[in-house]
């Protein structure tokens, strides 16, 4: 059965930042889970790790840029016949393993930030 109210503006507003934050899809569902006494999952964000979750999609993404990178001397290491060519190309895939050994030490200790917090009891 269809029920209609109105409600006041600041309700509104704090409906819909309750919903927001709720596993709940529409200020409708909200209130059925409301007046029916339901279960509603609200998720809260953890601000203070905003900062290590960022540093780890940039070293994310600059590994991957490495990664693509070894690939592609990788392939020009292999399709070269010179030895000269290939020592160069050795070289150049030693370097890219380097740049990416000294991101490790900041990735663990992202990971060890994370990992305190997460399991902190």
């Amino acid at each position: 059965m269809p029920v209609r109210t109105r409600v006041t503006k600041a309700t509104a507003e704090r409906l819909e930042k309750l919903r927001t934050f709720s596993d709940c899809r529409s200020i409708g569902e909200l209130a059925r889970r409301i007046l029916s006494s339901g279960t509603i999952t609200i998720f809260q964000k953890d601000a203070s790790m905003d900062g290590p979750m960022e540093q780890l999609v940039l070293i994310r993404k600059e590994l991957k840029a490495i990664g693509v990178n070894m690939n592609q001397v990788t392939k020009s290491y292999h399709q070269s016949r010179d030895e000269n060519t290939r020592a160069f190309y050795a070289l150049k895939l030693a370097a890219q393993y380097q740049e990416a050994a000294n991101r490790i030490p900041l990735l663990l200790s992202l990971i060890s930030q994370l990992s305190k917090k997460w399991l902190a009891k």
